[in-house]
């Protein structure tokens, strides 16, 4: 029989986590990271606390870029000052992405940031709504926990909803696939929103530099550390659908 103390000894050592973005240290890649300045939009990441995909997790590197991003961890907050940590005055002046059952492709709606109405179709006066924006909630988890986190949060009704008509999918790839086009993980949502309604295109580079590299590190250390490999997709018996990530 093995001696225990033997087993313990054998048994490998935990690899350290980055204190910043918490993924394993082979995966960081803070270092690199380059700050945005003069963001204008506030940033509210709302992470769902089962999201806990640590290797391809995009939440919060995207949060390291901006000084005055919140990041967030749990189901429901009171309101979105509670959320933010600050008095908001208006909050249909924030704007929740929550892609939900609506297909930009369905509503035949040009632009890659559309604003929806209360019945999930295309608002009017899309410059003028899109226009007054102060600030842009992103709920980061799976596509069910997204869901919840918007069904658990009812003050979200009085934010601006908005849905992405993306020009490319996701850069994930096959590393993850995603159910939609309009499925982007929660750092190329942002820069797709962030870029276009601030109209500075070097906002959307920045972010998707970062998540090429992310990517890139992550292919160079899977083959070396397999226990690095985020798991494969649960298949939910009850619809006989595999449920993709959707951040």
């Amino acid at each position: 029989m093995s001696n225990p103390a033997e087993t313990a000894a054998a048994a490998p050592e935990p690899i350290p986590e980055c204190p910043h973005c918490q993924k394993p240290m082979p995966l960081c890649i803070c270092d690199s990271v380059t700050p945005i300045e003069k963001s204008r939009l506030g940033l509210l990441i709302l992470q769902h606390p089962q999201e806990q995909d640590r290797a391809l997790g995009t939440a919060r590197l995207l949060a390291k870029h901006f000084a005055g991003a919140t990041l967030r961890v749990g189901l429901s907050w009171p309101s979105l000052s509670k959320a933010l940590g600050q008095p908001i005055e208006n909050a249909s002046h924030w704007a929740v992405l929550y892609l939900g059952s609506a297909h930009a492709a369905d509503l035949e709606a040009e632009g890659e940031i559309l604003a929806l109405n209360r019945k999930g179709e295309i608002a009017e006066n899309q410059r003028a709504i899109l226009g007054k924006l102060e600030g842009v909630v992103l709920l980061d988890g799976t596509w069910s926990q997204a869901k919840a986190l918007w069904w658990r949060n009812p003050w979200m009704l009085k934010c601006q909803r908005v849905i992405l008509n993306p020009a490319r999918p996701s850069r994930y790839g096959r590393l993850r696939k995603e159910p939609r086009k309009d499925g982007l993980s929660t750092i190329e949502a942002a820069a797709t929103i962030l870029a276009s309604l601030e109209k500075r295109p070097d906002i959307a580079e920045t972010l998707n530099a970062s998540f090429e590299r992310m990517l890139t590190r992550y292919r160079e250390v899977q083959v070396a550390m397999p226990e690095l490999a985020p798991k494969p997709p649960v298949k939910d018996r009850r619809r006989g659908v595999r449920r993709g990530k959707r951040a």
